[in-house]
């Protein structure tokens, strides 16, 4: 999501505790496109489990509703604590949470409840945020409080907070007794020294990974990471099919040459046009195979060419997880393009409208969709499920 030029990339890193199936902690995230925010909750339920999910998800799904609507939070936050079940054992209705919103200018405001204290990393430290504490009066637990916090954010900021799981974790151990709370911190700084860009998608597995670690690799609570990360928005550009008049090559190849990013170019006949107009050689490249799609390709100037609507429907099928068999993947032509998505903000397909008379063949499996179609379910996925910028240009 691209906040006053810059984007905020949101990633979160889950696992649960032991043996269990289900994750007592709820994260979810949501980008308003009308209004340009970014509203980001980790919610940790009482105990472990079924009974905790259901009071996490509970909270944070009430949370994004209300602050979506711009409630005010300390109302908000009445309203869900007297609305959460109450535990039979413990007579409490309990969830903690922390919530970051984010509007255009890049103003974060961050609400938490009993949750860890969130982390804001910038210029190569943690910044103490001043925080105005909100008493919270419940008729079960006494002396609970909200802390609301308020700032705008710079480029390479990065907010991190999480559940319980992460503070807790190797608490009892003989060189963490207390638990990983400040030695998190010198963990988190030496991750970021090592690589300065480390996206939140690895930022938060690598925190939860130690944590485990801290654990003797078995989670003693359900444990969350969310990282937030302003930064320059990494650009990439699919370009797929051939324009509909062939007078207009040319232009798509000034498109993709100018394009200010990475580039894919999925279809043989969108690459022998690019290497027409280019007078570039394309060369195959036998070291990423897939027994049910076409060998990828390589071309000056271009990061990565494969076959274009077999490729592209598999991505999709991978996106969506229709497909559990494919999910071990990890070298074919479609798990490269889905890797460069995944590491990628903005993203933009240049679709060409010819039609390929071979794709209207009725004997062909009904899953080979016409390339438009895959396209826009792409984009619903990345949209979604990555929040990802997707923009279509069709040519």
């Amino acid at each position: 999501m691209r906040v006053n030029g810059e984007f905020i990339e949101v990633d979160c890193c889950q696992k649960n505790k032991g043996a269990n199936i289900v994750c007592g902690d709820t994260f979810i995230s949501h980008k308003f496109k009308e209004e340009g925010r970014v509203i980001s909750v980790i919610s940790d339920g009482l105990g472990s489990g079924i009974k905790a999910s259901v009071l996490s998800t509970m909270t944070s799904s009430m949370l994004l509703k209300f602050t979506l609507m711009h409630e005010d939070i300390e109302a908000a936050a009445a309203t869900i604590i007297k609305t959460l079940p109450r535990d039979e054992v413990r007579k409490i209705s309990y969830s903690t949470f922390c919530i970051c919103d984010i509007d255009y200018f890049g103003h974060a405001r961050i609400a938490e409840y009993e949750s860890p204290s969130y982390l804001l990393y910038r210029d190569g430290g943690f910044v103490e945020v001043p925080k105005r504490r909100v008493p919270v009066e419940r008729d079960d637990i006494g002396n609970t409080a909200l802390w609301i916090s308020e700032f705008r954010m710079e480029k390479e900021d990065r907010i991190i907070f999480f559940s319980d799981g992460v503070w807790q974790s190797g608490m009892g151990e003989r060189n963490m007794p207390f638990g990983w709370a400040e030695a998190s911190r010198d963990f988190i700084l030496r991750c970021i020294a090592c690589k300065p860009g480390i996206s939140a998608n690895e930022l938060s597995r690598r925190i939860v990974a130690e944590a485990e670690r801290n654990d003797r690799n078995t989670l003693k609570d359900d444990t969350s990471c969310c990282v937030i990360y302003m930064r320059k928005p990494r650009n990439l550009l699919i370009c797929t099919g051939p324009p509909y008049d062939e007078k207009n090559d040319g232009h798509m190849y000034k498109m993709v040459e100018e394009f200010p990013g990475r580039k894919i170019v999925c279809g043989g006949t969108t690459a022998q046009i690019l290497s027409r107009e280019s007078g570039r050689e394309i060369t195959v490249d036998m070291d990423f195979m897939d027994k049910d799609l076409p060998p990828v390709s390589r071309m000056e100037g271009v990061d990565l060419i494969t076959e274009g609507i077999l490729t592209l429907s598999k991505v999709e099928r991978l996106l969506s997880g229709t497909d559990a068999a494919e999910q071990h993947k990890t070298e074919g032509p479609a798990d490269l393009i889905l890797k460069m998505l995944a590491d990628s903000d903005k993203i933009t397909f240049l679709v060409g409208t010819k039609i390929n008379i071979a794709h209207q063949d009725p004997t062909l499996p009904v899953e080979l969709e016409i390339r438009r179609n895959v396209v826009k379910k792409i984009k619903h996925l990345l949209e979604t499920k990555w929040l990802k910028d997707v923009d279509i240009t069709y040519i």
